[in-house]
């Protein structure tokens, strides 16, 4: 079919079809993963490029930060490996914060794919690892050779055989190798699956290359974006908002100017780099402060090269959305999910009525370890484990609906289900409820945080790598909404923990996690008594709180 028109019926065909590739792609990759990350909560990404390094399609299974960053990221993998020089059974490999995902702890693969002896395509895959070295799963780190193993752009494999020096590398370097390496193979098989299915589709419809099919869509799609765009107002409008920080509040800055064409999202004002690893490269600002006006702007536009071109991010280096080498960066989530809500806040100004009061948004992700050196030493320790199970706080109203509780927005992964955690670790979740008064009051209320509880079955302390914002400022609500409540770490005994970094629960003690709530949308009183008294009945809100906040007994 190369070298004619395609017809209309034959670009959504094949466009389907192509849908349908990458989603068979990262399903194969949660299937066969090892860690949690990936098999339960979806924390992955899969995806199609033609050899220019545009992606083309996307699976729908995956996370912005991912997803966004990988688009990115397989342009610097052509540089380094040219593509006249690929050969077939060749696989790439790096977790390169600044050209990969924005932190080690996420490995990004590529694979060309070949027919009849020819380049044709190339698939991306990345997930997230449950452990890559280091200090461990905390914003602890001071700079990047702090935080573990830092894979530059390198061959995995090579014309089929793998790279066993790497792969020793790794086992030495992490404390669940087998997990590790296992997650190592399972990106390799996605790509795998995702060569051979595009193979099948080109033989079925005689195409010779992705060429013509490729810039179809790409064009289709900017060209819908620029039809979004051109129907919002044009201007410039800013909005800052602060959050915890770690040594001390930060203030993020958005200045979004709206074009004929174009949407430019500027960071100038942000505040500085933290001496922490809550810094955020500028590939993370950018994935989540694209995903966040899309969400607004264009929701039903397909995510590929042409859409993402309609964005357009920047912020100067050394600010905490541009992080720069060497800056430690592992929780680079803390910030980056932020975006959003600051994007949200300017994007309200310039079209009222269409964006969601602000969420808890950084995920309330349990990291938790139990070993020498950590927790306690030798045998005392317990049994070693390092285990990441995401879990989440409320999100924000929306302009004509209650916001969701216990929900990952912007980052879409799933809750993962108590009882894998226990399966794999010596821990109990004793509690896992949702926490009663934490959504924002308005006419629509915010989401509902969660209160988990947690100890070991063993006689042994264990930690837990926190990493957590909203503890000090809360998600603000918007037109008159009240903000959700703040989260909080803590012991069952009381005593209080610190958001940030490595705490240890001592032996027969409970630690307990109070997740934050969403901010509501518009005027408490113009809320429905009806919903009011359903809230009070399904146990969302307090009879007191009924009260104080809606006048309804």
């Amino acid at each position: 079919m190369s070298g004619r028109n395609i017809f209309e019926i034959d670009v959504q065909i094949m466009w389907n079809r192509l849908l349908s590739v990458v989603e068979e792609q990262g399903q194969t990759l949660v299937r066969t993963a090892f860690s949690t990350s990936a098999r339960e909560a979806g924390d992955i990404s899969a995806g199609v490029f033609d050899l220019r390094g545009r992606m083309l399609a996307q699976a729908v299974t995956g996370t912005p930060g991912h997803i966004n960053t990988m688009a990115r990221s397989v342009g610097y993998f052509i540089e380094a490996f040219p593509i006249d020089r690929m050969k077939e059974g060749d696989v790439y490999i790096t977790n390169d914060p600044w050209k990969g995902t924005g932190h080690l702890y996420d490995l990004v693969v590529v694979s060309p794919t070949f027919m009849d002896g020819r380049l044709v395509a190339l698939f991306a895959c990345t997930s997230h690892l449950v452990d890559m070295g280091g200090v461990g799963q905390t914003p602890e780190g001071r700079q990047i050779w702090h935080e573990g193993l830092f894979i530059p752009l390198l061959r995995l494999a090579t014309a089929g055989t793998m790279n066993e020096d790497l792969l020793a590398m790794i086992r030495a370097n992490v404390r669940e190798p087998v997990q590790v390496i296992g997650d190592v193979y399972a990106l390799i098989a996605c790509n795998e699956i995702g060569s051979r299915r595009l193979v099948s589709m080109m033989q079925e419809f005689r195409l010779l290359d992705l060429e013509m099919l490729g810039e179809e869509i790409i064009t289709r799609s900017r060209r819908a974006m620029t039809e979004a765009i051109g129907k919002l107002p044009q201007g410039t409008w800013t909005n800052v908002m602060r959050v915890d920080g770690y040594e001390a509040p930060l203030d993020l800055v958005a200045a979004v100017t709206i074009a004929s064409d174009t949407i430019h999202v500027d960071f100038t004002g942000t505040s500085g780099m933290s001496s922490y690893a809550i810094n955020c490269p500028l590939c993370y600002t950018e994935a989540y402060t694209t995903f966040g006006i899309n969400c607004v702007v264009a929701p039903t536009i397909p995510n590929n090269a042409g859409t993402l071109d309609a964005v357009k991010v920047t912020a100067p280096p050394g600010t905490i959305v541009s992080a720069t080498y060497p800056a430690a960066v592992y929780a680079r989530s803390s910030i980056g999910h932020m975006m959003p809500d600051v994007v949200y806040g300017a994007l309200e100004q310039a079209i009222p009525g269409r964006v969601p009061a602000e969420g808890t948004s950084n995920l309330w992700s349990l990291k938790m370890v139990a070993g020498h050196g950590l927790t306690g030493i030798g045998e005392k320790s317990g049994t070693q484990f390092m285990v990441m199970s995401f879990h989440s706080g409320g999100a924000g109203a929306r302009p004509r609906q209650d916001g969701l509780s216990a929900t990952p927005f912007p980052s879409g992964v799933r809750n993962v289900p108590v009882e894998a955690t226990e399966a794999i670790t010596p821990l109990v979740i004793w509690r896992k409820e949702l926490r009663q008064d934490s959504g924002g009051a308005g006419q629509y209320r915010g989401g509902l945080g969660q209160v988990m509880e947690i100890s070991s079955r063993e006689d042994a302390a264990f930690g837990i790598f926190a990493g957590f914002e909203r503890v000090k400022f809360p998600a603000r609500g918007r037109i008159g909404g009240g903000a959700g409540q703040c989260g909080a770490l803590s012991l069952k005994s009381g005593t209080a923990l610190k958001p940030k970094g490595l705490q240890v629960v001592p032996a027969g003690e409970r630690l307990v996690i109070e997740m934050p709530g969403g901010g509501g949308m518009g005027p408490a009183a113009e809320r429905d008594p009806v919903a009011v008294q359903r809230d009070v009945r399904l146990g969302y809100l307090s009879a007191a709180a009924a009260k104080r906040e809606y006048g309804v007994g």
